[in-house]
């Protein structure tokens, strides 16, 4: 009869300064598993079992989301509906690429790096799929059209590569100086989303300064809510860090963080539904509308060049050390 083992998990000290968590004591997987080990401890209480099933799961309703988009009215061959497509697949594949990364990040810690360069280039897309669809449907009325508008993906792409590009470098830091490569990480996020986030941002003062019609505005209000909780749960290490050891395998803050992180990108997609639906005939013209070879163009760009990052950063990979084991032998 086949018998599985599951991996043998380790304390805080067992393993390499590398592959360590602030206030996560045990649960940690053996460094050097084996891809099989990887994806037995999926069905293994370990400190990364929820980060990964809090990623994995949503992947599949915003994959039903778009595969519903394809098949319903206009679908593919609706000019307007394209930013919306391109906005949907990214939010497929970053969490798909988190999960990924957090299942197969303990083969080795080259194999770590490349997991999690994947993983920063899917949340940098998202970004990009962000700004696509705000181009398209956000965009305040007196802003339609103007320079800034114009301006705004060709910037998103930019964005998008110095996030990738930023993000992957932190990794090189993050044993040396942690505190200089988690504080650059956030940066390549926090900035393009920010700078995504202008036109919605004015739309907010709008709301504020005149009085407020669009039934989509608290929907984006609740994103933003969500994005700012996320971001500060990401900084801030809580709860774990005022009790080592309490929230190793459930309730930790990167768990906490994924779930927020979901939540606020369910908000922002149905709030760009409703706009896109609400404000489809006050906006663009279809002939103003980025077309199809437009919108896929961008993504392609980002996404070559991402590659060139992470195949870059891969290969200086080699002139890295790899971490001691510091896992005891057996009978010591």
């Amino acid at each position: 009869m086949l018998s599985l083992k599951l991996p043998r998990l380790l304390s805080i000290n067992q393993v390499p300064k590398g592959y360590q968590e602030q206030g996560i004591l045990f649960g940690y997987r053996p460094p050097r598993s084996s891809a099989a080990d990887c994806l037995l401890s999926v069905f293994q209480m370990t400190n990364e079992t929820l980060n990964i099933w809090t990623h994995f799961v949503p992947t599949w309703y915003f994959v039903w989301t778009l595969v519903g988009r394809l098949q319903g009215p206009g679908g593919r061959e609706d000019p307007h509906a394209w930013p919306l497509l391109a906005y949907l697949l990214t939010c497929c594949v970053y969490p798909l690429a988190s999960s990924c990364a957090h299942t197969f990040s303990t083969m080795s810690t080259r194999t770590r790096h490349i997991c999690y360069f994947f993983d920063y280039a899917a949340l940098s897309m998202y970004s990009l799929g962000s700004a696509l669809a705000y181009s398209a449907y956000i965009f305040p009325a007196e802003w339609v059209n103007s320079t800034f508008h114009h301006c705004y993906v060709p910037i998103a792409v930019f964005n998008t590569v110095v996030s990738t590009s930023l993000s992957c470098y932190s990794r090189f830091l993050e044993v040396e100086r942690p505190r200089f490569s988690k504080a650059s990480r956030m940066l390549a996020f926090v900035y393009p989303y920010l700078f995504d986030s202008i036109p919605l941002f004015y739309r907010f003062y709008l709301c504020v300064v005149e009085s407020c019609t669009d039934a989509a505005i608290l929907v984006h209000y609740k994103h933003t809510i969500f994005a700012f909780l996320t971001c500060f749960i990401f900084a801030s290490h809580l709860p774990e860090r005022l009790a080592p050891g309490h929230f190793d395998y459930i309730g930790h803050s990167h768990q906490v963080f994924h779930v927020c992180g979901i939540i606020s990108t369910h908000f922002q997609m149905e709030a760009i539904m409703m706009d896109m639906a609400e404000r489809r005939d006050r906006l663009l013209p279809a002939s103003l509308l980025p077309s199809s070879l437009q919108t896929l163009g961008s993504m392609g760009i980002c996404m070559a060049v991402s590659l060139a990052v992470i195949g870059l950063c891969s290969v200086s990979l080699r002139f890295m050390p790899e971490p001691l084991q510091r896992e005891k032998p057996h009978g010591h």
